[in-house]
């Protein structure tokens, strides 16, 4: 199954762009489950459509969903849930306020991506598209898999160990129960399914992340610097998309100034992200709502491109030998080097840009190595290690 997660600054227009995609390849014949994971949910509103945590199905072929993330914790949870809310109600009374604390921050997120999993594994659509929420929620949600698995690979064994010697002394002086072994086991289970899903969002031949933004330069500022983070963490951008420009037609009188300010902005893109498909969509003349006029704005995006291919694919890590050992490079676009830091712990290597930081372990071979140099050109960050 393709899947596809449209994302951007809040306002530029991705729920309309996401759904037009859907409605154009539904019609091309293939199967499109189209779904958001933005809690302000908007993609009923495009369909005119009440959506549900269960696919409705709007055309032939297309498929829509808004995740309800309060459905799906319930179902996901199990014993780990039942062991928060005896942690919770041993010193407060059961109450609506104590409930919504089960919700914990970025299990939102989580929910979404084990969702997404979820309707891969079952495999009844061609195509999955995905409406992510604004940008720096949809970071959230994509390092999310990673962040959890160091968690659990790193400090859960600790944890585990510890509450079976601690526990008899705790519930017996404290009065506070301690997790038993059904939940230690339901988070190992929730350990390899995000280990799978964090495999199957990193397969660069079935996932594709696309940017939509504005020719406004506030908008491709943030634009370039969600592409820097998504690389860091090695996710394949395939597309860019521009939203709302002005027609020659329309930008005469007032607006002419806004038609030139947009072409520099619009030039600035092209070049910028280059080789990277950019795709020019221009404001419609009137609200995009409801299947027929989406399927037209789809059919307007993409020109001869079929949206259901894979429309680039770049290599972000790459490792060359070299006289003297190795230079591991990763490409990351748009970013002062002076926001730039790492730093090497045995086999792990931490980058970090201002406050989006990546921990991972490097490759077998650099595992003996060291870090003797870095430099930071043309949108590469070249490591020298020897």
């Amino acid at each position: 199954m393709r899947i596809i997660l449209y994302t951007g600054k809040g306002g530029v227009g991705k729920t309309s762009i996401s759904a037009a995609t859907a409605s154009k390849i539904a019609k091309e014949g293939k199967k499109v489950l189209i779904m958001s994971t933005d809690q302000a949910h908007s993609l009923g509103d495009s369909f005119n459509e009440k959506l549900s945590n269960t696919p409705l199905e709007i055309e032939e072929n297309l498929f829509a969903m808004e995740i309800d993330t309060v459905l799906e914790n319930e179902a996901q949870w199990g014993n780990i849930k039942e062991y928060m809310q005896k942690l919770i109600f041993t010193k407060a009374a059961k109450s609506i306020e104590n409930e919504e604390l089960l919700v914990f921050p970025g299990f939102d997120e989580l929910l979404a991506l084990l969702k997404i999993k979820e309707i891969s594994d079952e495999g009844k659509y061609d195509v999955l598209i995905v409406d992510c929420a604004p940008t720096g929620e949809t970071m959230s949600l994509l390092k999310f898999p990673e962040l959890f698995k160091w968690w659990m690979e790193k400090i859960f064994p600790i944890k585990r160990r510890m509450a079976k010697v601690t526990k008899p002394v705790v519930e017996k002086t404290v009065k506070i129960p301690m997790p038993d072994d059904k939940t230690f086991d339901e988070l190992d289970q929730l350990y390899f399914k995000i280990d799978d899903l964090h495999k199957l969002m990193l397969d660069k031949t079935k996932v594709s992340i696309r940017i939509v933004t504005t020719p406004e330069k506030i908008v491709i500022k943030e634009a370039k610097k969600s592409f820097s983070y998504l690389h860091l963490f090695d996710f394949n951008v395939d597309a860019v998309i521009i939203n709302k420009v002005f027609s020659k037609e329309s930008a005469s009188g007032y607006f002419e100034k806004w038609l030139n300010i947009q072409n520099e902005s619009i030039a600035d893109i092209c070049e910028s992200f280059s080789p990277i498909p950019v795709f020019k969509v221009e404001l419609m003349n009137s609200e995009v709502r409801e299947y027929e006029k989406l399927l037209y704005l789809g059919s307007r995006i993409y020109n001869d491109s079929n949206p259901s291919d894979i429309l680039f694919e770049g290599k972000i890590f790459e490792i060359e030998k070299c006289d003297d050992g190795y230079d591991f490079s990763i490409s990351i676009p748009f970013i002062d080097k002076k926001h730039l830091d790492l730093y090497q712990r045995g086999d792990e290597l931490s980058v970090s840009i201002k406050n989006e930081k990546r921990n991972f372990v490097l490759p077998q071979k650099l595992h003996s190595k060291e870090i003797a140099s870095a430099s930071y050109k043309d949108g590469r960050l070249i490591i020298h290690f020897k």
